[in-house]
């Protein structure tokens, strides 16, 4: 009996055994299930947010290139008129050293006994720096003297500095590298908290990007050329993509001073402007380690880029690109040399390009129905020939490079051969596959690979590169066998919990060491179930507003796949549909359960899904739908067009900014529209008739007249003009 119980007693122990290994594997399983589809989530949600944001970019370009191909293609009436639009249009504008002198006259300034914000006195001391940051932490504003004293001392102080600049941990403990921070003043104060602050012993790179998006990037400025200042051996900064004037239109920054210094706030970004042309373009670090806010391509040249005469380039946006077929004719035509030569390895000759057709004399003015079609002929021979010039890369066979990529502005072949090295390096991304390619997605730049890593860090003798401008979950990441690693010190950059901010910290054996943070307090409270579907809900929300942005184009999309008119489609159409429409490359099919309502026969209808989208955003606008998904679509171009046109960064358009502007448009257009028809038409924008226009009445021209609530006179046929304008320019 004994010996029998003891049997049942081992049975009995080995099947619960066997039971809680069981229930152990299913646990596991079902743990390893949740954890992929909370990766699943994850990534979509990551694909969302990237696409979304690299359309804006490709926006922001497009936008660029069409007001450059406006400039490049307008011929001025007169002196006064090229002048104007001149000063309007080119974002490199600059001011002589003594007219930027004496328009930034800070020394003018008096500082009222009721200022309470800090004082700086020059040359700077650390205490300084030390109460700046206590009046920031406290919301204070630096008083406008100060700032463009700043300003103009740390423009001295950049004018001195190579365009490489060179550090060495011989001389102190190690190197902190930082990666973009877009205005978000509370990662620097927690860089500084964790890391301490720049000192003799403690060295700072500053890898560019300071600017734009977040709500306190003056305020970073200000801290980062203080500490420039200070210690001008151990802060270094470099220029990012976003130190640009052009790209501050757009994005928020050049809102941000005329919001915060009202007074001066055009003097104070005229200088910023001017500072941001004169910041160094790499760091290379014990010259074994560089480090550049983009990337690289296969023309990348860091002995030309040693010799750049860097503060050209205000903006580098500037300029359109054509494709040939082989890169020794963009390395002749930068050396001067004809592209109908014969090549010296023997090759066959390239084709010759076709000569620039030379507009005739101009016409006189007395006469605008002549003058105007003068000035169709002249651009529709300007464009004849830009198509002329695209068929010759057209009729090869074999897809062209990246380093064949050349322009057709009024640039010489050097200048922009050199403006071209700094659009690489600013705007450029690494990618898995061999070789260089353009930039689609971001609309600037490169796509360089691991093979062109490895022949830039073979040329001149590097270990690695450094580079940010992308945001990584981690706050870093490495690629390209270890040989690339992306810093990016802005956390929760998307949403709350969208990812940490990172900086690395490299001492004499250049072995990076990391260093994670999260600057908002509520991520730390967030599990990973939590933070993942918050991030995932904004996500979701922002690609909502993008479809119904596009509802017009996308109800024409889905009829096409509905040929009975039955308003009904499949799913797998509804998702070929979308992507043909939005062009952000996103996985529609595994997102479409976020986005439209689960059906029983698998089919949709697709009236009611885009009412349903309407009525989501109608209840947080109080505005027609018609006229909401114009909005939606066109609001940051309009914007950022009104502040081009705004050239003095007033919140107005004065009405010769507008006339001078139509005028342009017009002739682009193909448009007779006579100055007193701009003149009735401006009068009638300026609703409450104080002699200019400000933003909301520039918007609201644009919604009434896609309402179409204009009547049949001549102002409503110059309002008409004026939509087909800005529909043109909006990509319509």
């Amino acid at each position: 009996k004994l010996a029998l119980g003891r049997e049942r007693s081992l049975l009995s122990f080995q099947g619960r055994e066997r039971r809680t290994f069981k229930a152990a594997v299913l646990i596991q399983r079902w743990y390893r299930r949740y954890v992929a589809r909370l990766e699943m989530r994850r990534r979509c949600t990551w694909r969302i947010f990237q696409s979304i944001e690299y359309a804006c970019e490709q926006d922001q370009i497009k936008l660029h290139n069409f007001f450059s191909y406006l400039m490049d293609h307008f011929t001025p009436s007169s002196s006064k008129e090229r002048d104007f639009i001149s000063r309007m249009f080119i974002s490199g504008e600059s001011f002589k050293e003594a007219e930027l002198e004496k328009y930034c006259d800070y020394e003018s300034m008096e500082v009222p006994d009721s200022y309470t914000g800090p004082h700086l006195s020059f040359p700077l001391l650390p205490d300084h720096a030390t109460a700046l940051l206590e009046a920031f932490k406290q919301k204070q504003q630096l008083h406008a003297r100060y700032v463009l004293n700043l300003l103009h001392e740390t423009r001295k102080h950049l004018k001195q500095l190579p365009n490489i600049s060179h550090v060495s941990t011989c001389y102190s403990e190690e190197v902190t590298v930082c990666g973009d921070l877009h205005g978000q003043l509370d990662d620097l104060f927690l860089i500084f908290y964790k890391n301490g602050l720049p000192s003799p012993s403690k060295s700072y790179v500053f890898n560019g990007d300071f600017v734009d998006r977040g709500k306190q990037s003056l305020e970073i400025l200000i801290i980062l050329f203080t500490f420039l200042l200070i210690y001008p051996k151990e802060v270094h900064l470099n220029r990012g993509n976003h130190e640009d004037h052009m790209v501050n239109l757009r994005y928020g920054f050049a809102k941000e001073v005329m919001q915060k210094y009202k007074v001066h706030g055009k003097k104070i970004l005229k200088m910023i402007q001017n500072v941001f042309c004169w910041l160094p373009l790499a760091t290379l670090i014990d010259q074994k380690v560089l480090i550049i806010h983009g990337g690289v391509s296969d023309t990348t040249d860091l002995d030309m880029l040693e010799k750049i005469q860097r503060n050209k380039f205000i903006s580098v946006l500037r300029g359109k690109k054509r494709k040939e077929s082989n890169r020794n004719v963009e390395i002749r035509e930068v050396n001067g040399e004809n592209n109908a030569e014969a090549d010296p390895a023997g090759n066959e000759a390239l084709p010759s390009l076709p000569l620039q057709p030379r507009p005739a004399q101009a016409p006189s003015m007395a006469n605008r129905l002549e003058f105007s079609r003068w000035v169709r002929q002249t651009v529709q021979e300007q464009i004849e020939w830009c198509r002329r010039l695209v068929d010759i890369s057209e009729s090869e066979d074999e897809e062209p490079t990246y380093s064949s990529m050349v322009s057709l502005t009024d640039l010489d072949a050097p200048e922009l051969f050199q403006s071209f090295q700094i659009l690489d390096i600013l705007w450029s991304d690494p990618m898995p596959q061999e070789g260089c390619r353009e930039n689609k997605v971001r609309g600037g730049g490169c796509y360089f690979g691991p093979d062109v890593t490895a022949k830039i860090l073979e040329k001149y003798n590097l270990q690695f590169l450094i580079r940010s401008h992308e945001c990584k979950q981690e706050g870093y990441e490495f690629c390209h066998n270890r040989k690339v690693l992306t810093i990016f010190s802005a956390s929760n950059y998307y949403e709350i919990g969208s990812n940490r901010g990172a900086y690395v910290k490299l001492g004499p054996d250049l072995v990076p060491h990391f260093v994670q943070y999260q600057a908002n307090k509520t991520a730390h409270t967030l599990t990973m179930t939590q933070r993942i579907s918050r991030v995932e809900e904004s996500a979701f929300r922002a690609l909502r507003e993008k479809l119904f942005a596009h509802t017009s184009a996308l109800i024409s999309a889905f009829k096409a796949y509905d040929k009975d008119n039955t308003g009904r489609i499949t799913l797998s159409n509804w998702a070929t549909a979308v992507e043909s429409v939005l062009h952000l490359g996103l996985p529609w099919r595994m997102l479409r359960p976020q986005l439209v309502r689960t059906t029983a026969d698998g089919m949709l209808e697709y009236k009611s899904w885009l009412d349903d989208l309407a009525m989501e955003q109608r209840s947080q606008e109080r505005i027609q739908s018609s006229l909401l998904e114009v909005i939606y679509r066109n609001r940051s171009n309009l914007e950022t067009i009104f502040r081009i046109i705004d050239r003095d960064h007033s919140g107005l358009i004065s009405f010769e900014e507008f006339h001078q502007t139509w005028k342009l448009f017009s002739s682009h257009m193909n448009i007779e529209l006579t100055d007193d028809g701009i003149n009735d038409l401006v009068r009638s924008i300026d609703f409450n008739k104080d002699g200019n226009i400000d933003f909301n009445e520039f918007l609201e021209a644009f919604r009434k007249g896609k309402a179409g609530t204009c009547s049949t006179t001549a102002k409503a046929e110059n309002r008409d003009h004026l939509n087909q304008q800005l529909y043109s320019v909006l990509g319509r």
